[in-house]
Order: structure tokens, then sequence, then C-alpha cells
């Protein structure tokens, strides 16, 4: 390429690559939100934070990516032709076609990108995602370890401990069992272990008692123990279930599915799988309005935000467009199709507008055709 192309691709990846920077940062805060509060209540660490926030990143990076390569791509060449770049660019000779060149240099490398997001990246984030999540939640006892504090890693279970020593001994056990509200159960301990054993997570209660109530709180039974047991496991959270989600799965899977889940299913796959195949085609539709809404502007400076307007406008039509299939796709595989027909609409008609045939210049045309003769 000549070096005045390199140069233009070097403008258009640094805006893209920090709008999707600020993008991610801000729609990851948003996501993380759930992420956070089930490592606080599970008594997980920050590291493990990081780690679950960074799974979620690839499903983020698709959507994100062509928008932010738009309003990246549009962003520099608005620039470039505010400070009559372009037109010193055409005067040196260069033209529109190789203006381009670099534009979809760039598209091809947000959609490679975009590719390996959707086909591996996201399905593998997912996969991992959730199998952290689940071991987190069957992982009871990590929730129990908050000294000082009453903790309720479970609906109708209450733990509190006073001490825990560096030697994993525990000191000061307080468990209210209220899943059967006619009957609950205080444990009260002096000391204790949580174990982890090969049947699942055990505390082992020494020297307490245990309070029964019965008839609403008419009764109360009072049992001394030198040791008691208690099974954590009946409060941790479901079990990891065989049937991966569709988000989970690679493109071979979606398109090869199991014979036996039913027909509704294997539609849902199909079309997710030709959804992600047509993610990236919208950075060619998105390349092609960006040039459309410069290369045709006038100098002025209301014709210039006009065209951004409606290229934003147009842009942002399209992206619906094609959100909105997905749901309908599900249902209806004859309309999966539309997941390739709408960016490749939305290139055609901005090369229209590129080549001369937007409403505006055929009305024009149509207007000096009628006045010539007079």
């Amino acid at each position: 390429m000549p070096r005045l192309s390199w140069y233009i691709l070097g403008q258009i990846l640094g805006p893209v690559a920090l709008l999707t920077l600020l993008l991610t940062c801000v729609i990851l805060l948003t996501q993380s939100l759930r992420l956070l509060d089930l490592v606080i209540n599970r008594g997980q660490s920050a590291p493990t934070f990081i780690y679950l926030t960074v799974l979620i990143l690839p499903g983020l990076l698709v959507i994100i990516l062509p928008i932010a390569f738009f309003f990246g791509t549009l962003f520099t060449l608005s620039r470039l032709n505010g400070d009559s770049e372009l037109v010193v660019m055409a005067s040196a000779g260069y033209s529109q076609r190789q203006l381009a060149a670099p534009v979809f240099i760039a598209a091809a490398l947000v959609m490679a990108i975009t590719w390996a997001c959707a086909l591996w990246l996201m399905p593998a984030g997912q996969r991992a995602l959730n199998a952290k999540v689940v071991d987190i939640r069957a992982d009871i006892g990590a929730a129990l370890l908050n000294e000082g504090e009453f903790n309720s890693p479970a609906l109708g279970l209450t733990v509190f401990i006073r001490q825990l020593s560096s030697d994993g001994q525990i000191k000061g056990i307080l468990v209210h069992d209220s899943r059967d509200v006619k009957r609950p159960i205080t444990y009260l301990a002096e000391k204790g272990v949580l174990a982890q054993t090969p049947q699942g997570a055990r505390l082992i209660m020494l020297d307490g008692t245990v309070e029964q109530s019965a008839q609403s709180g008419s009764q109360l039974s009072v049992l001394k123990f030198q040791r008691d047991v208690i099974n954590l496991d009946q409060f941790a959270g479901p079990m990891r279930s065989n049937q991966r989600q569709t988000n989970e799965r690679f493109l071979s899977e979606l398109l090869n599915p199991d014979p036996s889940l039913t027909q509704k299913v294997r539609n849902s796959y199909l079309a997710e799988a030709h959804n992600r195949l047509s993610q990236p085609l919208y950075c060619l539709a998105f390349a092609m309005i960006a040039l459309a809404a410069i290369l045709k502007v006038r100098r002025q400076r209301s014709a210039l935000a006009k065209r951004l307007t409606m290229a934003a406008l147009a842009a942002a039509v399209v992206r619906i467009a094609g959100y909105g299939v997905a749901g309908p796709a599900s249902s209806h595989p004859a309309l999966i199709v539309l997941f390739y027909v709408i960016p490749i609409l939305g290139t055609g008609l901005a090369l229209a507008v590129l080549m001369g045939y937007s409403p505006a210049a055929i009305l024009a045309r149509r207007r000096r055709t009628i006045e010539a003769p007079a």
C-alpha cells in the first residue's frame, strides 16, 4: 500500500481501539455487578472476581467491536476531511478507491477479531464462567468462613462464627436452620472445624447444644452433645447441568446438534450459529456507510453534520434490524437468510449512495433534466 494508506490505517485503528476500551469498561462495569455480589456473598477473593470478569469479555467484544469500528472510522474520516487532508490527498492523485483500501483493511482486522470471539473465545469463556459459578455456589464452606458476621449462604440457614484460628479451628459457632418454619433448629457449639470429606463439606461441632422448638414455639427441647456433624451440601447451589446453554456451544455443536433434541432447540441452535457467523459482516456495512457519509459531503459544516447524523442513524437501523431478526429466526428457520441479507443490503445501499444514486442525487438530476430545455 502507499504510505498514505498506512497513515490512514493508523489513524483509524487508534480511535477504534480507544472506543473499544471505553465501551468495554462501561458495559463491563454493569455486567460485573452480579458477579461482585456472588463473590462477596460466597467469600471469594479479588483474583477470582477478576478471572470471572475476564471470561465475560469475549461476549461483550462481539457486540462492541463493530460499533467501535464504525464510530472510530467515521470520526477519523470526518477529522481528515475537516482538516482538508483528504483534499490534499486527492490533489496529489490519491483516489477514493485508494482511500477505501485502508478502511476495508481495518474492517477486515476487526472482523477477524470478532469472528475469533464469536466462534471460539465466547463459548470457551462462557463454559469456564458457568463452571466456576457453579463451583462457587456449591462450595458453601467458603461462604461460612467470615468470622464475626452472620452469614446466610443459603435460604433458611444462618451461621455465625466468633473466631477462626490459623490452624482451622473454629470457636463460638451458631447455626440456625429455619427451613421448617414450624420446627426451627438452633445449634450452639463452643468449637468445631469445617472439613471437606469425600462425601462433601461437613461442619463438625464439639461441646454444644441443639435447641428445637415445636408446636409453633410453645415447646422447646434442648439436647447437649459432645460431637455433632451438619451436612453442608444440602444447602449448596444446584449442581452443574449436563445440558450446555446455547452461548456455551461451539459452532460445530450448533450446526450439528444432538438428534435427540427437540426441533425447537435445534432451530434455536441453527439460528445462533448463523447469527455468530453474520456478526462481523456488519463491519463491511459500517465501513461503506462511513465512506459514503464523508466522501460525498460538501465542504459546508451544515452538510457535514447532516451527513454524520444520517450515517449514525443508518448504522443504527441496520444493526437493530439484525438484532430484531434473532428472535423470529429461532422459531422460523426460513428467516435465517436475513442474518446475511441485512448487512449485505446495508453495504449495497451505502455503495449506491457513494456512486451517486442517493434519493437526493436522483431528484437533483431529474430537476436538472427538466430545467435543461428552458
